[in-house]
This record gives C-alpha cells, sequence and structure tokens, in this order.
C-alpha cells in the first residue's frame, strides 16, 4: 500500500471523521486515498487559516484529536496561526502539510518550504518525514506527543514522493490514550488545610474549568467563597448562581474588579488560568497581594510565572478538584456568605440602537443553549461585560491569542462536533473581510450556523484603541460601507439587514435560524461610544505617559 493510505487507516482506526484543508498537488495522495475511504469526510474550506480554527473547535467540542491539512509552502503557512492558536488553547490537533520531493529539496522547486522549524516553535513537536516507511511511526508518535500531558499541537511535513512510495503493509500502532495528570495527595491535604484555615477568598477560574464545572460550584459552595472567571471562561458559570461576581480582565465587570483591588479575600484560589495579560488586566499587581495563593493546574509552566504562588498543584483540573473535595468534606470547613452585591445588568435603553442593546436583543430571542462563537472587534467587549450566560459552555471566546477570523471557524468546527446545538458566530466587518467566504464552506455541507456581521465599515477596536492612546485615528481604519447581507445573497445564502432598533425582531432571527443551511444577519452600526474594555481603557489612556 501507499505510505499515505497507512495514514489514513491509522487515523480512521483512531475515531478521526473529518479532516480539514485545501487540496493541493503536495497533499493530492492523500486527498485521493479519500475515494475509497468513506468514514474519513473532508470538509474542504475556501483558507488554511479557517481550516485550522474548525480543526481546533471541532477537537474542543469532541474531546477528540483535530486533523489539518495543507500544501507545501502557502498552505502550510497559512496553517501557522491556527497551530499558535491551538497551543495556546491546550488542543490536540494533528497538522499535516505536503512538501516537496526529497530529492528535490534546495533546487528552488515549486512551493518549497522548510515548514519544521516554523512548526516548531507553535507546536509540541515538528518533523519531517524523510523515508516511507517511516511515515505512519511518525504520525502515530506526533499523535502520542499531541494527547498526553498538556494536549496541544503537532506538525509532520509530508514530501510528495513519501506519500505515494509502496511499503508493505504495516502493524498499525493502537491509537493513543491520554495518561491522566494526577495531584499529589499531600500537597491536596496542605490546600484543604490552608482553605478552611482563611476567614475568606475568593476563587479565580480560567478556561481550564470547562470540563469541572459541577466540582468547581461545589467548591464555591463548600467554601462559600466568591467567583471570578477571567474572560476566556466567560460561558461557563451561569450568571444567576449566587456565588459569582463576574468577569475580571479585559471587559470586566465593575464587582469582580473591586473584588480583587480591595482590601478583602485573604486567600485566592486560581483553577485552570495562565494568568496572562487579558485575564489579569494588564497584569494587575492587586490579584495576589496580602492573598494566599494557591494555584491548580495541568500546565507546570504557568506556576510562578509573573504572580508568587504560595502552594501550586500540579494535576488535571477535574483529578485535582475531586481529590481537594474529598478533603473538605473530611475537614470542618465553614460556609460564608457571599462578599459583593450582585451587578445589576441591561440597565440601558432597549429602544436605543447601539451594539450593547443589539446583542442583548439579539440574545433574548436566541434559543437559551445557542452557543456564540465570538470574533475579534469591539462587540466582543460587549459579548463578555454584558451577554448573560445562561447555560453552561455557551460562549467560545478566543480572546488571548486574538486572531480576527477565527470565530467564523470555530462556529462551523462547533456545529460539526456538536449538530444539534444552535449555533451563532458574532463577527465584524474587518474579521469577514478576512474569513467571511467560510459561509460557503458551511452552505456546502447544510450547516445551520446564524452569522451575525457588526458592520461598522471601519476596524473598530483600531479605531478605539487609537483614539485612546493616541487621540486621534489615522482615515486608513474606516472604510467605503458594504452591503454584506446584498453580498451573502449573492451566494444563495439567505440574509437580512439591519439599520434601526426595529428592524431585529423574533420572527426576522426565527427565520434566519430555521434554514437548512447558513445565514447572515448584517447589522448597519456604527457605535462611538467607547467598548467597556474595563481597565484596559485606564491603560490605553495612559500608554506611554
Amino acid at each position: 500500500m501507499k505510505a499515505v493510505r497507512a495514514v489514513l487507516d491509522y487515523l480512521v482506526a483512531g475515531g478521526i471523521q473529518h479532516v480539514f484543508g485545501i487540496p493541493a498537488g503536495s497533499v493530492n495522495a492523500f486527498f485521493d486515498e479519500l475515494y475509497e475511504i468513506p468514514e474519513l469526510s473532508p470538509i474542504v474550506t475556501k483558507h488554511e487559516g479557517a481550516a485550522s480554527y474548525m480543526a481546533v473547535a471541532y477537537a474542543k467540542y469532541t474531546s477528540t484529536m483535530g486533523v489539518c491539512i495543507g500544501c507545501s509552502g502557502p498552505g502550510g503557512t497559512n496553517l501557522l496561526t491556527g497551530a499558535a492558536n491551538a497551543m495556546r488553547e491546550h488542543v490536540p490537533v494533528l497538522f499535516l502539510t505536503g512538501a516537496v520531493p526529497v530529492d528535490t529539496v534546495g533546487l528552488n522547486a515549486s512551493q518549497e518550504l522548510d515548514a519544521e522549524p516554523l512548526f516548531t516553535s507553535v507546536t509540541k513537536y515538528s518533523v519531517t518525514v524523510i523515508d516511507s516507511k517511516d511515515l505512519l511511526a511518525e504520525v502515530a508518535k506526533a499523535c502520542e506527543i499531541a494527547i498526553s500531558g498538556v494536549p496541544g499541537p503537532v506538525h509532520i511535513a509530508m514530501p510528495i514522493d513519501i506519500q505515494i512510495n509502496q511499503i508493505d503493509t504495516p502493524k498499525f500502532p493502537a491509537w493513543p490514550k491520554r495518561a491522566p495528570i494526577v495531584s499529589d495527595q499531600h500537597t491536596i491535604k496542605s490546600v484543604a488545610k490552608e482553605l478552611v484555615s482563611k476567614q475568606d477568598g475568593y476563587i479565580f477560574v480560567g478556561q481550564g474549568i470547562r470540563k469541572s464545572v459541577e466540582q468547581l460550584l461545589e467548591l464555591a459552595d463548600i467554601l462559600g467563597w466568591s467567583i471570578i472567571t477571567t474572560p476566556q471562561a466567560k460561558g461557563y458559570i451561569p450568571d444567576d448562581h449566587p456565588l459569582l461576581a463576574g468577569v475580571f480582565g479585559f471587559a470586566g465587570n465593575d464587582v469582580a474588579s473591586s473584588l480583587i483591588n480591595g482590601e478583602s479575600g485573604e486567600a485566592l484560589l486560581v483553577i485552570g488560568s495562565s494568568l496572562g495579560e487579558t485575564a489579569t488586566n494588564n497584569w494587575n499587581v492587586n490579584l495576589t497581594k496580602n492573598r494566599y495563593t494557591i494555584q491548580l493546574d495541568h500546565d507546570s509552566s504557568v506556576f510562578n510565572r509573573k504572580y508568587e504562588v504560595d502552594i501550586p498543584v500540579l494535576g488535571d483540573i477535574d483529578l485535582s478538584l475531586a481529590a481537594l473535595l474529598a478533603e473538605l468534606r473530611i475537614e470542618d470547613s465553614r460556609t460564608h456568605s457571599p462578599t459583593f452585591v450582585k451587578e445589576e445588568k441591561n440597565v440601558t435603553s432597549k429602544d436605543e440602537y447601539n451594539t450593547k442593546n443589539v446583542l442583548l436583543r439579539l440574545q433574548n430571542y436566541a434559543p437559551r443553549h445557542t452557543r456564540y462563537t465570538v470574533d475579534i472587534g469591539e462587540f466582543m467587549a460587549y459579548i463578555i461585560h454584558d451577554m448573560l450566560v445562561m447555560e453552561s459552555d455557551t460562549f467560545d471566546i478566543n480572546v488571548h491569542f486574538g486572531a480576527m477570523g477565527s470565530g467564523i471557524g470555530s462556529a462551523i468546527g462547533s456545529k460539526l462536533a456538536e449538530p444539534e446545538r444552535p449555533v451563532i458566530c458574532v463577527t465584524g466587518d474587518g474579521c469577514f473581510f478576512m474569513h467571511g467566504m467560510e459561509i460557503l464552506t458551511a452552505k456546502e455541507h447544510k450547516l445551520p450556523i446564524l452569522f451575525v456581521v457588526m458592520n461598522n465599515a471601519r476596524l473598530g477596536m483600531v479605531y478605539h484603541g487609537h483614539s485612546l492612546q493616541y487621540k486621534r485615528s489615522h482615515p486608513s481604519f474606516e472604510q467605503q460601507p458594504v452591503n454584506i447581507a446584498a453580498m451573502s445573497a449573492a451566494m444563495n445564502i439567505p440574509s437580512k439587514r439591519i439599520e434601526a432598533m426595529e428592524d431585529l425582531t423574533q420572527e426576522m432571527l426565527d427565520e434566519l435560524m430555521s434554514v437548512k443551511g447558513p445565514s447572515v444577519l448584517e447589522i448597519s452600526l456604527i457605535d462611538n461610544t467607547i467598548p467597556p474594555m474595563g481597565d484596559r481603557v485606564k491603560f490605553l489612556s495612559s500608554f506611554g505617559k
């Protein structure tokens, strides 16, 4: 058999159902074999970058490996951003790139590129295979590396001749299984004793709690401590939970900010957050100031990176929480009352046509369990600050890597992963012009996704950032208005355009979300209000002073 066929059979044996990418000469052998493998469906995209975002979201929401492929040269470089994103998200994705034949390396072959070192900086493992008999073994090794320990992306460069050479029928390696990272029991006991000895404290949670929400809430109930989330973790804990204080960090809430910046809170229990810039309001020193700090994570590199941690707990979050809960049930734990008054939301006039009110009305009309994949733009600040979390795992916010257009690919990956869950992608005109043609990918696969495009005919985040930082904004940040709904209609995709609050109705949204494929809702709106970016506004306003 061809060496590449062995790779495909291995992926099928591992339960892989989709491969995201674009066919081209250096990977044609891979796609040719798919004719005979109906179990493995190619999702052919319009851009490799979008394919990588789809693979990441699909892997995240199926708890499996994502697979993404691109040709040599530009196909590989287009995948790099998605690989870097997967690294930040701790998501296992196998990136496959074509490469020129081994005997043409260095001869300026068409689309020649040494991709291995490029991917080395943004993956856990990157290699170029130069012997066909090693291809399957290298792919299996890469998959094991991707899944093990702290999950993440890996990369294999496959020269054309290496793919098509004949090999003996191989013995297929077993599909890897991740060994759990179990926290030290002595450390857990120490944490339990410290927690019950403190008068009060805060639980600071990041995206690492995604699969451990119920355990987290039980822990909060036992301690009676307020829960503060990072922007990346918005969507995991419903807003009506009495202990949820809100979001701290970029576009965070006043209540959460006042708790962190106040004198109360003898301890800080950090769970599943790497304490990066957007999570900590530009590394606010008050986060851990005069607070006994405990941090739970499965990635040892996050400990003592910027903040001094009194007790680091290395282990999978769900296992560490289970062990900690068992100890706290034994300890003489005390119940405390929340130390904050919940922030009132949705207090502005619902009649004013602005970004906040449009998003709130959109959420009011959409099903409660809708997942919102959120792109990068000024609207993102309103989503983090103002939209409600009604059910768990309903927001996909990629604020800490922040690739424009990533929300569009994430919507498609999410819908493929969980077909029964309604998906709304909130994007902007700037993001749409980068990756908006992926609505055709959704159309080709009959994926019912509503793409809401906030169209203000400018790069909104850039406009506001420059206005705050430099007191002026370059005219090039704005553009001639484009009717995106008309563009969508030209592609035979159902679309609506609104220009006033009264245009957005329940009937309109129901109509758009009931079609047997994607639809587009264009929000034509220029909102000159400074987005609710929290302390980021102060940071930009004072930058350089």
